[in-house]
C-alpha cells in the first residue's frame, strides 16, 4: 500500500479541533492500514515526527430515507500525536 493512499481524509470536528494545539490530528485511514503505515503516510505527506498512532474501527450507522434504507460505510479512525519539537501540519494552522 502506498504512503499516498493510507490517508483518506482529515477529520474535522469539535473535538478535534481542541486537539489542535495540542499537535494532535485527527485523519480518516484506510481500513487495512495499521498503525506504522499510518505513521510514515503522515510523516512523509506532511513532513513531520509523529510520536504516536492511536486507531479506532467505527461501523456505519443505519439510515433511512423514505423508503429506502441501509449502512453508511464503516471506516477507520486515527489519532495522530506528533513529538514536542515537530513543526504544525500547516493545513490544519489555519483552522485553530
Amino acid at each position: 500500500m502506498d504512503n499516498f493512499d493510507v490517508i483518506v481524509k482529515p477529520l474535522l470536528s469539535e473535538k478535534s479541533y481542541a486537539d489542535i494545539a495540542n499537535k494532535r490530528y485527527t485523519f480518516v485511514v484506510d481500513k487495512r492500514a495499521n498503525k506504522t503505515q499510518i505513521k510514515y503516510a503522515v510523516e512523509a505527506a506532511f513532513g513531520v515526527k509523529v510520536k504516536s498512532v492511536n486507531t479506532a474501527n467505527y461501523d456505519g450507522k443505519f439510515k433511512r430515507q423514505g423508503k429506502s434504507e441501509g449502512y453508511k460505510s464503516d471506516y477507520k479512525k486515527a489519532y495522530v500525536q506528533l513529538t514536542a519539537d515537530s513543526k504544525a501540519i500547516e493545513f490544519f494552522e489555519s483552522l485553530s
